[in-house]
């Protein structure tokens, strides 16, 4: 069955980086169409899309982290990544990294994925 794991949360100033993890297994993804995003929830917010990333390389960002935010994916190694530069407390939430096998849409919406990791929470202090 398809697993993903994130690591690389923790707590950091504002100003600062962070470079999140979602080791993923039990997906096939030779020659096959997919997509791959970030989400968070923050405390008493709904999910929201932070970053995705398709099979091909094309990428799409939310405004609140265009810039600032990358995604990116190693395919030898199953591995999604987001680096997080000049982090501010806003960005302090639950974050998720999510697969998508039959990707549609803008890549930035919950209910375009099927399979979740569990979350690492990252926390921005002031």
């Amino acid at each position: 069955q398809v697993q993903l794991v994130e690591s690389g949360g923790g707590s950091v100033q504002a100003g600062g980086s962070l470079r999140l993890s979602c080791a993923a297994s039990g997906y096939d993804y030779t020659y096959r169409t997919y997509r791959m995003g970030w989400f968070r929830q923050a405390p008493g917010k709904e999910r929201e899309g932070v970053a995705a990333i398709e099979n091909y390389g094309s990428t799409t960002y939310a405004d609140s982290v265009k810039g600032r935010f990358t995604i990116s994916k190693d395919n030898a190694k199953n591995t999604l990544y987001l680096q997080m530069t000049s982090l501010k407390p806003e960005d302090t939430a639950m974050y998720y990294c999510a697969l998508d096998t039959f990707p549609w849409g803008s890549g930035l919406v919950e209910t375009e994925y099927n399979y979740w990791g569990q979350g690492t929470l990252v926390t921005v202090s002031s």
